[in-house]
């Protein structure tokens, strides 16, 4: 009862930071939250490595598609991610990922050249993937795997749009892998609800075959406010388990630099002899530090798990995420 009252009490003192500040309407008067001295250190760094990143990829375009690629719109960047992660009985744990996208708009097959540390099919349970914002899986060079994505030009929201990729770990002994991906977007009727579908088989050569297929209902409330109901499906041939979490979400953008959502989350697995796994609450602020480029993400979470038989466990994740990109768009925090 006394941590259930804390976590109550760590969801209202987000709230309350949440409630403090401009109205998402209203334009903020400093867009960082770091000292002069700390701007005058990052801006060149990001300026000079994003200038690398866009015309990287606008090269790569050119030589593989049109003189357009100098112009048009480009979607690559660089990520770099810190996570800290502590959960209650657990040895303290922290992370550092990168993720590299190079977007290839103007070639014929549409190709997007990808290098990432963290493959959505490495990342072990469903469980694992949703209660927690810290990959616990080792990164750097031993993870990272280069790829190249054929994406189609259809309209997710007027018929299937599926994509294809195929790549390989960089460290040796080379290991490949491939995946095919497809997805679509109705609207319900004439109202305000959405049905989006996320389908995924892979294939992975030390990993073997996974299947995941993912659900998204959900409707805004207001301009700030978005409900959704999640549910997945999962199954990796390395455990041979077929999984399932539903997920109901509020996601409130409070304005242009900050943003809360609140999550109730019920994880079960075996198809056989159905057991639940682990329910938890989850409160996740996310705030822009520093100009659209630097994120704080801080997720205060208090899990009910089998193993534990069903005592509250407490869990915090904090991330901090930077992106290299010449056009950040900084209403999508």
């Amino acid at each position: 009862m006394k941590k259930l009252l804390m976590a109550l009490a760590a969801c209202v003192a987000l709230t309350a930071q949440a409630d403090t500040g401009p109205s998402p309407d209203t334009e903020p008067e400093n867009d960082s939250d770091l000292p002069p001295w700390a701007d005058e250190q990052i801006e060149p760094l990001h300026d000079s490595v994003s200038r690398w990143v866009e015309t990287t990829s606008r090269r790569i375009d050119g030589f593989f598609g049109t003189t357009d690629a100098l112009s048009i719109e480009n979607d690559s960047y660089l990520r770099i991610s810190q996570g800290w992660r502590w959960k209650e009985g657990q040895a303290f744990r922290q992370d550092l990922g990168a993720r590299f996208r190079l977007d290839l708009p103007t070639t014929e097959e549409r190709l997007r050249l990808v290098i990432e540390s963290d493959a959505e099919e490495t990342q072990g349970t469903l469980a694992e993937q949703d209660r927690q914002l810290v990959d616990e899986r080792p990164s750097g060079v031993e993870s990272l795997r280069i790829g190249l994505n054929r994406l189609s030009r259809r309209d997710k929201t007027e018929q299937w749009n599926t994509q294809v990729g195929a790549g390989i770990r960089v460290r040796l002994p080379l290991a490949p892998y491939a995946r095919v991906i497809t997805q679509r977007l109705w609207t319900l009727g004439d109202g305000p609800w959405q049905l989006e579908s996320d389908n995924r088989l892979s294939w992975f050569n030390k990993d073997g075959y996974s299947t995941r297929t993912r659900w998204d209902v959900g409707r805004p409330i207001d301009e700030n406010r978005h409900l959704r109901f999640i549910s997945n499906l999962q199954w990796r041939e390395q455990v041979d388990t077929l999984e399932a979490s539903q997920a109901v979400e509020l996601n409130r953008r409070i304005d242009r630099r900050r943003a809360i959502r609140y999550s109730a989350v019920v994880l079960g697995e075996s198809a056989s002899s159905p057991a639940i796994e682990d329910t938890y609450l989850q409160t996740r602020y996310r705030r822009d530090l520093h100009r659209g480029i630097l994120f704080l993400d801080v997720a205060p979470a208090l899990h009910f798990p089998r193993e534990a038989d069903r005592e509250p466990r407490w869990a915090l994740d904090l991330r901090l995420e930077m992106y290299f990109r010449r056009e950040i768009d900084r209403v999508r925090l």
